[in-house]
């Protein structure tokens, strides 16, 4: 049997105005091999321009893999590591059995659930800013995409 390959991704998301223009970044890492992806919309807030990158990233992988994911997103982090369990029993609603309300940002938290679900993942949080090479470039990745979105 063939051995999984072993990824590791970063991922940043920025925005100008929370709506505002925004922008994500990717660092993939194969082997030696590093591969940068970054995009940007117009009109967003920094947790969809978070979960955007991460979406992206997973969507870059050719094939099931062992993935290590680094993001500076505790939003990220713990909607798709703690939070996600209990959306999915409430109809992808937040709340409690009775009590529900709109999830913010359903249609990105369904799509990064189906993304992750062929890999084997183990998710990180870094500290923003605080001098982490991978993490402060895609957050270079992500403000430059942002400045021309």
């Amino acid at each position: 049997m063939a051995e999984i390959p072993q990824v590791t991704l970063y991922t940043d998301g920025a925005c100008s105005g929370n709506p505002g223009p925004g922008g994500w970044g990717v660092l993939l890492k194969f082997r030696n091999h590093r591969k940068e992806l970054s995009g940007s919309e117009r009109e967003t807030t920094n947790n969809r321009m978070e979960l955007t990158a991460a979406v992206n990233a997973f969507q870059a992988l050719k094939e099931p893999c062992q993935v290590d994911i680094y993001t500076d997103s505790e939003y990220l982090k713990k909607g798709i590591t703690e939070w996600i369990h209990n959306w999915k029993l409430l109809g992808w609603r937040r709340g409690s059995p009775g009590k529900t309300r709109a999830l913010a940002n359903a249609d990105l938290w369904k799509h990064l659930d189906q993304v992750t679900s062929e890999h084997e993942v183990s998710w990180h949080w870094v500290r923003g800013h605080a001098g982490h090479p991978e993490n402060e470039r895609v957050d270079t990745l992500a403000r430059e995409a942002m400045k021309k979105g």
